[in-house]
């Protein structure tokens, strides 16, 4: 069966268009060519070797033409092998043009150092010439006599490169600066004195080192904003007062506590005595009952006896009617 010449024409265009293709993505022949003409000099088989080592030619050959056009003096071999270990080659690429432009000293080894710390070194370059300012939080101190200060502060600072692999961020300096606040406040007599002279701050704190060991270096300490707070030295003394009294309070209950079970027990010893006399009392009639019966003594003793405690009845009952109207009276 033989097919129509027209058809046969589409079909070798389809299969040479494939093949062009397939050749294109092995042998980037548009890439080397503007390598060559930007004066680069990179192979075909360089070119093919990265695309067997799973490399983009593109992201390595483009910076290296960056890199050449402005005097580093990079080989492809770094460039890949960096790209290789999980860097960004064109960021180091940026970053080392814009140091050599800015006249600090930055080689390949320690950008690609920074790079793959995870710290974005054309950041870091940028804020080496430009420095960042940096605003602490309102940080609150208490001076000598009590009263409480806020400061605001503002820190300018700028990117340490020899101390970017391994230096503290940013949050170590805020800290370091606010503990440095709270030092100075604390350490003066009064808040007037801070108010009076809120460089006295930013000197102490600036001369402490704060830099040391982070991944900046520190330019100035700005006081922003310095506010009076609370009096929290008569906050604290109300409070312990207030402590004082209910512990105070909590003893003097203890001891009306203490009193009150002790009158208690009084009040039961004498309802045990009174029981003991009540006790005692019944046995006299049985010891008259029996004195009568054995005849040791008489019937008038006996009632004499009996007169004689019905005068004393008498005498008790007079006496306390007297008592009862003397309290009416009053």
């Amino acid at each position: 069966m033989t097919l129509d010449p027209a058809v046969t024409v589409i079909i070798i265009v389809v299969l040479a268009i494939i093949a062009i293709s397939v050749f294109l993505s092995f042998f980037p022949i548009m890439l080397w060519i503007s390598a060559l003409a930007s004066g680069v000099r990179v192979g075909i088989i360089t070119l093919v070797a990265m695309r067997l080592r799973r490399v983009v030619p593109s992201r390595i050959v483009n910076p290296l033409i960056k890199a050449t056009k402005a005097g580093l003096g990079l080989t492809i071999n770094q460039l890949e092998s960096h790209f290789l270990a999980g860097g960004n080659v064109d960021r180091v690429v940026n970053s080392l043009i814009a140091a050599q432009r800015a006249n600090i000293e930055l080689e390949f080894e320690r950008a690609a150092a920074i790079d793959l710390a995870g710290r974005d070194v054309l950041q870091a370059v940028q804020m080496s010439v430009n420095p960042r300012v940096i605003e602490t939080p309102t940080v609150a101190a208490v001076a000598k006599n009590g009263i409480e200060v806020k400061v605001k502060a503002r820190v300018t600072v700028r990117a340490n490169i020899e101390r970017l692999v391994g230096g503290a961020g940013e949050e170590t300096i805020i800290a370091r600066v606010g503990e440095g606040i709270v030092t100075t406040v604390g350490s003066s007599e009064s808040h007037k004195d801070v108010l009076e002279n809120p460089d006295l701050i930013s000197r102490t704190v600036l001369g402490k080192g704060l830099d040391a060991g982070t991944a900046f270096e520190i330019l100035s300490i700005d006081i922003a904003d310095v506010d009076v707070g609370k009096n929290i030295g008569a906050h604290l003394q109300t409070e312990q007062a207030e402590a004082d009294k209910r512990i105070a309070q909590a003893k003097a209950e203890e001891r009306r506590a203490m009193a009150v079970a002790q009158e208690q027990e009084m009040k039961a010893r004498v309802i045990e005595m009174r029981a003991l006399v009540v006790e005692s009392e019944s046995q006299v009639p049985l010891a008259m009952a029996e004195a009568l019966k054995q005849g040791k003594i008489g019937v008038l003793d006996y009632m004499n006896f009996k007169n004689i405690e019905a005068d004393t009845s008498m005498r008790n009952s007079i006496g306390k009617g007297d008592g009862t109207e003397k309290e009416d009276g009053r």
